[in-house]
């Protein structure tokens, strides 16, 4: 046999393995959950009308970045696409603490559970564009995410506060 089949039977066994390994990440419950999760909550808006319920929705919405961030974090094992995925999820919570509904017009058109499977997808497919986004912006996760929770934090004070001074009023 020659080095030049030898070098084709190992990327047809390297491809074989990668799909095989694609498909049992498929296969898997996790991944399952999170297409039911991105299916219902972003395409049939169920994010943006469980926001109508003050403080509980946007806490719905980050048990439902659960699945993602578990499957990046210990089915890939990608550092960069865990933080990425938390960095959706965040945004998505934030922009859902607005308050007097706005945030949850604003559920409608930012699917952050559309874009955390779009990255899953990327890298259990191997797409190396999304696999280069994702790395590149790492380190620029990583600092979003501080500042995401702080205003997190302050968000809901502000709503806290504002519940305290309506309650005042009466």
């Amino acid at each position: 046999m020659s080095s030049g089949q030898k070098d084709k039977q190992l990327s047809l066994s390297k491809l074989e393995k990668r799909d095989q390994q694609r498909q049992r990440l498929n296969d898997s419950k996790v991944y399952r959950a999170m297409e039911w999760l991105e299916r219902y909550m972003d395409r049939y808006y169920l994010d943006a009308i469980i926001g109508f319920i003050p403080g509980w929705g946007d806490a719905a919405a980050l048990l439902c970045a659960a699945p993602f961030v578990y499957f990046s974090a210990r089915v890939i094992k990608s550092v960069p696409l865990t933080l990425a995925v938390i960095n959706n999820a965040l945004r998505d919570i934030l922009l859902g603490l607005i308050p007097f509904f706005v945030g949850d017009i604003i559920d409608v058109f930012y699917r952050s559970n559309t874009r955390n499977m779009a990255m899953v997808r990327g890298f259990v497919d191997g797409d190396e564009a999304v696999i280069k986004r994702v790395n590149q912006r790492a380190w620029q996760a990583a600092a979003v995410l501080v500042v995401l929770l702080a205003l997190i934090g302050l968000m809901i004070w502000l709503m806290i506060s504002f519940g305290k001074y309506l309650i005042s009023l009466f």
